[in-house]
């Protein structure tokens, strides 16, 4: 009875949870029904059910018990369903490595790929590596560690490179997980006295990749085995990818050594976007948003709104048009500048800049080692002339000051010298690697 309603569950879980996490971690169990209250699963390998477990706990009970059972446990028996339990044991055993189900790691979106990345100034160098490791040919650099905020494309990347490794090198074991994930299964290992198959396990990929790095920071017994298999892999010649929230050094409580070796390899900074690059991704994002919305017209200046007043990161901002689009299509409308200002309230509140002008020229004073009063002075000396321009470019960019008030604060200059000064800096960033450094520098001291 119940392991026939387990396909109605299923299907239900799959719009919660979304389809790429339902296709590998719901849709391979078979439910063989319950008992004494204990409800019992079939898994492709214990890791998948412990995660089940873990993870989906709650959701899969309360369904279990809308449709009248007493269910009080769940229990997972690994092995493959019956319908394709023909081969033999030690066949199974053979191929063990080869099968994949032992090295499952976390889902992949099929949505992060390269075609669907928007490249830009703020992350083409983060974008060329990662092309360059996706094409699986020798290692260059290891390991790839990518970093940066929420939203700015980590994750994006790294399941971009999974993905084409996948497809140009299916001869490669190619294993991406959260380093929730790596403790966990290393938990799991010591809990069930198992530690060298695991040892064996990880050091036996080809590629390894591993999401948000941080949090393994401060745990002990987890960094000392990471360690351990980065070292292994690094020996053997095997490609590692990392990311985390920020660089290497700046981890608190990683361990020196860790974070040592992880700056042998290419340590790249996914900056936080910038204006051109966020059109760039709502024109991208519109045109994928159409395919399922359908044709929705959206008025002159809409996206330039959004653009300018939604600079906290890339998901709050597909999230803002995703919002847009759905709107427009349940009430039929066109999306206008009043429909955003209505939808969109909350975010637009929340995204508001707090940064001052005056905060940002005092910082930037001083950043460049220079007299507050010579910034807002007449003096037009280079040393004195750029980190100004610098200032106004900043508050421009953080702040809803218009141009004529920014000039106001800058010792009374007509809003023409601002949109100067501003344009200068926009041209500059172009060639001036050290200028995009102290930018970038700037804007995380001012926004933590």
């Amino acid at each position: 009875m119940v392991a026939e309603q387990w396909t109605g569950i299923s299907e239900e879980l799959r719009y919660e949870i979304g389809e790429s996490n339902h296709k590998n971690w719901i849709a391979p169990l078979e439910c063989l029904g319950i008992r004494d209250g204990v409800v019992r699963f079939r898994a492709p390998s214990r890791f998948v059910g412990d995660w089940v477990k873990r993870t989906y706990h709650d959701q899969i009970f309360s369904r279990l018990q809308t449709i009248g059972t007493d269910v009080t446990r769940m229990e997972f028996i690994v092995g493959e369903p019956a319908q394709r339990a023909a081969t033999t044991t030690a066949t199974a055993t053979a191929n063990k490595i080869s099968s994949g189900d032992e090295l499952q790691g976390a889902p992949l979106d099929g949505k992060y790929n390269f075609d669907n990345f928007v490249v830009g100034k703020p992350n083409e160098l983060a974008h060329a590596a990662a092309r360059r490791v996706a094409e699986g040919g020798p290692v260059t650099f290891n390991p790839l560690f990518l970093y940066g905020g929420v939203g700015l494309g980590k994750t994006h990347l790294m399941h971009a490179i999974a993905w084409e490794l996948k497809a140009k090198r299916p001869d490669l074991q190619v294993l991406y997980l959260s380093a929730e994930q790596f403790m966990y299964r290393f938990v799991q290992a010591l809990r069930d006295r198992e530690i060298m198959d695991f040892k064996n396990l990880f050091r036996s990929v080809d590629v390894l990749m591993v999401d948000d790095v941080q949090f393994i920071a401060g745990k002990d017994s987890t960094q000392e085995e990471f360690f351990h298999t980065f070292n292994a892999l690094v020996d053997q010649n095997k490609q590692i990818v990392i990311s985390a929230d920020r660089a290497p050094g700046e981890i608190k409580d990683l361990e020196a050594r860790i974070s040592s070796r992880m700056q042998c390899g290419l340590v790249v900074d996914l900056h936080p976007t910038n204006y051109e690059l966020r059109l760039g991704i709502l024109h991208r994002k519109a045109a994928q948003f159409a395919q399922s919305y359908g044709s929705i017209k959206i008025d002159d200046g809409v996206f330039e709104f959004l653009a300018h007043r939604i600079t906290t990161n890339v998901r709050v901002l597909e999230g803002a048009l995703q919002r847009l689009f759905a709107f427009s299509s349940l009430i039929g409308q066109e999306v206008s500048q009043d429909m955003v200002q209505d939808c969109l309230s909350d975010m637009l509140r929340s995204s508001e800049r707090r940064v001052t002008v005056e905060e940002i020229q005092r910082k930037v004073a001083e950043h460049f080692n220079i007299r507050l009063s010579d910034m807002l002075g007449p003096k037009r000396t280079r040393t004195i002339a750029r980190p100004r321009q610098i200032a106004m470019y900043l508050s421009k960019e953080m702040t809803s000051r218009s141009l004529p008030e920014i000039g106001r604060r800058f010792g009374g200059r007509d809003h023409t010298t601002i949109l100067h000064g501003v344009r200068k800096v926009i041209e500059m960033r172009e060639q001036d690697n050290q200028l995009n450094e102290d930018i970038e520098l700037l804007r995380r001291l001012l926004e933590s």
